[in-house]
């Protein structure tokens, strides 16, 4: 795990992330901080938790407009159930292959 210091809204934060991911953590909260500000710059005075609400809404507004319009619909649980099951039992196969001594 690594440790990242951020500063969004005007207040620094310290986030845990996994290694190799901190220059993408470091964009996304530049991204989010952007929006803050634009947010901030529209609306006036805001408490922090309204600037980060507003900001929020700015950056899913803007995923909104790049898919259409339409968020994306989950998936069925009772899919997502079984695909996960076939993954850990693909998983067991592999692992008991891996354990055989190869043959002649």
């Amino acid at each position: 795990m690594a440790e990242v210091d951020l500063s969004i809204a005007g207040r620094s934060y310290r986030v845990a992330c996994r290694s190799g991911e901190e220059e993408t953590l470091r964009a996304a909260a530049a991204l989010v901080d952007g929006k803050s500000r634009e947010a901030l710059a529209g609306l006036g005075a805001l408490s922090e938790s309204r600037q980060l609400l507003f900001a929020s809404l700015l950056l899913a507004d803007q995923l909104l407009d790049k898919h259409g319009g339409a968020p994306q619909p989950l998936p069925d649980p009772a899919l997502t159930s079984r695909v996960a099951g076939i993954a850990d039992r693909l998983e067991q196969l592999a692992d008991s292959l891996e354990k055989e001594p190869p043959s002649a």
